[in-house]
């Protein structure tokens, strides 16, 4: 297989937690988001380069290419400008996949990706491949995060259809499942102090997943603010005289900011920067009413943001604090991955596809299978 737009690995992670599928090349063009694949995967096949640089006599023939294409130019978030070079991103892609000739590819980006007039013009230049594209919720394949993406499933051995859920809702993976156990009190706010070299460059790292359990220093004001809201709630429940301007004129909308996880759902989507609640519902879900009920007022640190992501605390990162959570936020949850990957398997070894039995509460009905037309617009 070839990862592309690689970031830190969540792909090649998740299909090679499934088995039979081997990693022989990738392509990620920022440094330590490149390091942190090399540190995991090995340097040897991990291009640190802008993918438009790898010429075609370097692309190897394979079985299967992954990978998901910058999204900004799509994502509410980002400035949704049609012109947005990385929009283009997808024909470079495109080049891997005629030199590669593999039997399937797999697109992943933000779902409004496949209302764009980049992905029209996708389906239009993919000669020879039967194209499936839907919106996967992340949830439902073993993620505790209510992460929608956009998945392309591009195949010249016969229609591949997107996987069927693994996880009905009743068996949704919680905040609870995976940050329970952990010290309520990060002892540090730093990544430790070491280096390792990769690309002959010295980086930070590699850092394990307990040297991620880092805290911040909030503000009085922050925590104030922390201790007013409930698991669940968010700007809305602060009093008046704690909230800044641009929130009290701001009636209707972002109801996430300086939002509480809940201890028994999926948190809402991990995004880049999970360590700022004012970003969005990242606050740790421990809180309980009353002035003397156990609280902790803090966001969630890095190995907390991992574990929702579904990556395994075997991981090792490389990169400062903030380039850590970037490829944290940015990656593919490797348990969403590993499910594509268990799926499209038969179909490339030529076994009997199966369809995966909806892990079901008894007596509940299996949720039905994600529809293969585009869902809704917005990127969470």
């Amino acid at each position: 297989m070839i990862d592309l737009f690689a970031g830190c690995g969540g792909m090649t992670s998740g299909f090679a937690a499934s088995g039979g599928y081997r990693p022989v090349m990738a392509v990620e063009w920022d440094l330590h988001a490149a390091a942190t694949y090399a540190a995991n995967f090995g340097e040897d096949h991990i291009h640190w380069s802008d993918i438009a640089a790898v010429p075609d006599s370097a692309i190897p023939e394979v079985d299967v290419i992954v990978g998901g294409p910058p999204c900004q130019g799509f994502s509410n978030l980002g400035s949704k400008d049609v012109k947005d070079p990385r929009n283009s991103l997808w024909r470079e892609y495109l080049r891997f996949v005629r030199q590669a000739k593999p039997s399937v590819f797999v697109i992943e980006n933000v779902d409004r990706f496949l209302a764009s007039t980049e992905f029209a013009l996708l389906q239009a230049e993919t000669e020879g491949y039967e194209l499936t594209s839907g919106v996967l919720l992340a949830a439902d394949f073993g993620v505790p995060q209510r992460r929608r993406r956009a998945i392309v499933i591009g195949s010249r051995i016969g229609r591949i259809p997107l996987p069927a859920p693994t996880h009905a809702r009743e068996r949704w993976h919680t905040v609870g499942d995976v940050l329970r156990g952990l010290p309520e009190r990060p002892v540090t706010t730093a990544l430790p102090d070491s280096v390792v070299e990769f690309f002959e460059r010295e980086l930070p790292g590699p850092f394990k997943s307990e040297d991620l359990h880092i805290g911040r220093n909030p503000t009085p004001l922050s925590l104030e603010r922390y201790r007013h809201i409930p698991p669940g709630g968010g700007r809305f429940d602060l009093p008046a005289e704690l909230l800044p301007r641009c929130w009290r004129e701001k009636k209707t909308g972002t109801t996430d900011v300086m939002g509480r996880m809940r201890w028994d759902e999926p948190s809402l989507t991990i995004r880049t920067e999970f360590y700022k609640p004012e970003k969005g519902r990242y606050l740790h879900p421990q809180w309980e009413p009353g002035e003397d009920g156990h609280r902790v007022d803090r966001p969630i640190t890095h190995l907390e943001a991992a574990r929702l992501q579904s990556f395994p605390d075997s991981f090792e990162w490389c990169g400062s604090k903030i380039e850590v959570a970037r490829q944290i936020g940015n990656a593919v949850p490797p348990s969403l991955a590993r499910a594509i990957a268990d799926h499209l398997k038969p179909y490339l070894t030529g076994a009997e596809p199966s369809v995966p039995g909806v892990q079901a509460a008894p007596g509940v009905q299996a949720a039905p299978s994600v529809s293969t037309a585009p869902s809704c617009p917005l990127c969470r």
